[in-house]
């Protein structure tokens, strides 16, 4: 087992609401709050807490969010105000832990819950458009994220549990390759080339396995 000073912040969650901005579907759930005391965690999420798209969030491989308050303090300085708990649409704001330096099917014991790295979050209009109305410079927000390559992780529920603000983040498996979530993140994204490193990680979202599976294909 590997230990770490690393705990939760901050556990946010939110339901979806109607929005003119919100891309298409015209609703959204990105608006996610800090909540106080233990949080029930089932294996779709957070108690209190849904999504809106749900074709392309959520699900098992996109249960529970986790964003780094050491990248958030990162965006308050390139946004020119401060970044609150939640206000990137995550569940679990960290710290002391490199959230994207976790390799794919690592798995964090937070609180009586079992969570595993298996995904990563790809930036959105909606997630810009949001941004915007909080009066920061959100201009090419998706790209600047992506270019950034700090995505922050998807993680699904192994174990069913409760977790609060103030847990520690165990690390109580790490696998035994060098995929982290930065990694995947680049793989769907800017480098493509990368792709064929996701094969073979039985443990991470399989659209992420298709994906790398089509590019190979395309490339007989």
């Amino acid at each position: 087992m590997f230990t770490s000073p690393a705990r939760v912040v901050s556990v946010n969650v939110g339901l979806p609401r109607d929005e003119t901005w919100a891309g298409s579907l015209k609703r959204t759930a990105i608006d996610k709050r800090p909540v106080t005391g233990p949080v029930e965690v089932g294996l779709l999420g957070l108690a209190g807490d849904e999504v809106a798209d749900t074709k392309h969030h959520g699900g098992t491989y996109q249960a529970v969010y986790a964003f780094a308050r050491e990248d958030s303090d990162y965006w308050a300085a390139q946004l020119g105000g401060p970044v609150r708990p939640g206000l990137f649409g995550e569940n679990l704001t960290t710290t002391g832990i490199d959230v994207n330096e976790a390799v794919m099917g690592e798995q964090w014991r937070i609180g009586t819950t079992l969570l595993e790295v298996v995904s990563v979050r790809i930036p959105c209009s909606v997630f810009k458009n949001w941004l915007g109305l909080h009066d920061y410079d959100a201009r090419q927000w998706q790209k600047r994220f992506t270019r950034v390559g700090r995505p922050g992780p998807y993680l699904r529920v192994l174990e069913p549990g409760t977790l609060a603000a103030g847990d520690e983040v165990v690390v109580e498996h790490r696998p035994d390759h060098d995929v982290s979530v930065s990694t995947m993140f680049r793989a769907l994204t800017t480098e493509r080339d990368l792709l064929p490193r996701l094969i073979g990680l039985d443990r991470i979202d399989p659209e992420a396995v298709q994906a790398a599976e089509k590019y190979v294909a395309s490339l007989v």
